[in-house]
């Protein structure tokens, strides 16, 4: 994925973003980047303000598959589905696969979707390539298929709804590399970049390491894993017996958010620093408490909320952005009074929403 465009002044960034903040019943219109040709990060993009349709014409059945819910990213993208499904008047049914090594349950949940009676289905995915054979089966129903957050590389996608994670890695490791350029001070740093398969997971790491190229900063050790909390915790404890000299952790929400009591315990919250490529609550009050330094925000509910209308769009013969995103931003410590997470984070006290009637 292109991490061609110069990084935008973090302050402009937020003043971009922040124009297509609004009420969760009145979001849009919100600032995006359109790429022609679509379905290709390196295709050249525009910007544009997305404005959905009022309402659907009838109560379309869509269905919706996550990898996961556990953690507040995917709640942040559940909220933006079944807000918007609600806003619109269409049903929706959330399935979910329990973790990056279940692409089988995804595959099976998804022909059980179908089966169901879906008008629609959007995939958040488990595999760049694995879920190509299901979308070609989709597509062959003539069934809309809208690829949201994660990416696939099937053609016969209808549309996505997604930024470059090669893109967020990048602005990640901009960010460190500014901190730290060559011919300053060596740096050493940890990549923790996800689950190895991924389609985001690669993009990031391909996205962060070309940053840190020609930089002070050393990457040490580069481990991939699931994002739970539990198997984030254990790779972070392994590479700090394995490296009492590091000076960074960088990688998932997850990871951000699991380094931050471990190193608290260890006594190492002045040697260590924290950044993670993406964002959640935690993230957020992280760099809010002076824990996390920094992270890249994609606007996690306005995808899912894209993905919503493109599929009802589809489904209505309407006029659709094939391929869409929310313009990327970094949040910092010293920026995050700016920021307005409603775009990015679900309510607080927000529970997953499964069924939309």
């Amino acid at each position: 994925m292109s991490t061609k465009l110069t990084a935008l002044l973090c302050s402009a960034a937020i003043a971009v973003a922040a124009t297509g903040v609004a009420s969760a019943e009145d979001w849009y219109p919100y600032s995006v980047e359109s790429w022609d040709p679509p379905f290709d990060m390196a295709s050249p993009r525009s910007s544009l303000d997305y404005t959905p349709l009022e309402a659907a014409s009838q109560p379309w059945e869509i269905c919706v598959s996550f990898p996961h819910m556990k953690d507040a990213y995917w709640l942040g993208v559940n909220y933006g589905v079944s807000e918007e499904a609600k806003r619109l008047g269409v049903k929706m049914q959330l399935v979910e696969a329990g973790g990056y090594t279940e692409l089988n349950t995804q595959i099976s949940q998804i022909e059980d979707c179908v089966a169901a009676g879906a008008d629609a289905v959007v995939i958040g995915a488990i595999s760049f390539d694995g879920l190509n054979n299901i979308v070609s089966e989709v597509r062959g129903r003539d069934i809309p298929v809208i690829d949201v957050i994660n990416g696939m590389s099937s053609p016969e996608l209808s549309a996505k709804s997604l930024v470059s994670f090669g893109e967020m890695g990048a602005k990640a490791g901009a960010f460190l590399a500014e901190q730290h350029p060559e011919g300053s001070d060596a740096v050493k740093a940890a990549w923790f970049p996800g689950p190895a398969g991924a389609g985001w997971v690669e993009a990031g790491n391909t996205g962060f390491t070309g940053a840190i190229e020609g930089s002070a900063i050393e990457l040490v050790e580069t481990k991939y894993g699931d994002t739970g909390k539990e198997a984030q915790a254990k790779l972070v404890e392994d590479t700090l017996e394995a490296h009492p000299d590091l000076n960074y952790i960088v990688g998932t929400a997850v990871t951000a958010e699991a380094a931050v009591p471990i190193l608290r315990a260890r006594g190492l919250t002045d040697q260590i620093k924290i950044v993670s490529y993406y964002y959640t609550p935690g993230v957020d009050q992280g760099i809010r408490r002076g824990q996390i330094l920094a992270a890249p925000t994609d606007s996690t509910v306005i995808q899912g909320r894209i993905a919503i209308d493109q599929a009802v769009r589809i489904l209505e013969g309407e006029d659709y952005e094939k391929h869409v995103g929310p313009a990327l931003y970094v949040v910092t410590q010293d920026s995050h009074a700016d920021f307005d997470p409603s775009s990015t984070l679900a309510p607080d006290g927000f529970r997953p929403v499964f069924r939309v009637e």
